[in-house]
């Protein structure tokens, strides 16, 4: 008989999150991994599989934050105010420091997506959903082209999230910022 688990896979899954997102995937070693969920090889393995599949299962926990995120800042308001507080609280986050470490789905992208179709797979993925997000957001808020306009948001994000790790200077992003909002306009 198995020994039954005793530890919450959503709280580990949360602390490989941020090591991979932290050191990218070849950097994070498996020590790296036990030090921060607390488990041994053995126990990480058993869980999640081998350390990729534990780095896919980790973006596809961060995506669906990012979803979340999304739908929150949206939630109750008009269209125009939900993309202002989304992408303010965007720039908050890199001046502020945690956002410097860009995007998990863009920092993915950059290091994995181009030599692993699972990778690849799970970015594509990843940045539908989030479009489809912002493309339902839109809609709810009668905004012509939402399909367009939500990839156009979606790419915008990404290059804030790019920009703001190498100048996290607040004026220029939120210049940036201000220029994306200017998608909404009929």
């Amino acid at each position: 008989m198995a020994r039954p688990r005793e530890f919450e896979a959503d709280q580990v899954l949360e602390q490989a999150t941020r090591v991979f997102w932290a050191q990218g995937f070849e950097r994070a070693s498996l020590d790296d991994l036990c030090a921060a969920t607390g488990l041994n090889r053995s126990s990480l393995y058993g869980a999640f599989g081998d350390k990729r599949a534990l780095y896919l299962q980790s973006l596809a926990r961060y995506e669906q934050g990012s979803v979340e995120r999304i739908r929150r800042a949206f939630d109750g308001k008009p269209v125009r105010e939900g993309l202002r507080d989304f992408l303010a609280g965007l720039v908050d986050a890199i001046v502020e420091g945690p956002g410097r470490r860009g995007c998990f789905i863009g920092n993915c992208a950059a290091e994995m997506a181009r030599l692993d179709r699972a990778a690849a797979a799970r970015v594509r993925q990843s940045l539908e959903r989030i479009e489809e997000s912002f493309r339902a957001a839109l809609e709810r808020g009668g905004i012509p082209d939402a399909r367009a306009r939500a990839r156009f948001i979606t790419a915008g994000v990404q290059g804030l999230r790019l920009y703001g790790k190498a100048n996290p200077n607040r004026k220029a992003l939120e210049d940036v910022a201000a220029i994306l909002m200017q998608c909404l306009h009929r």
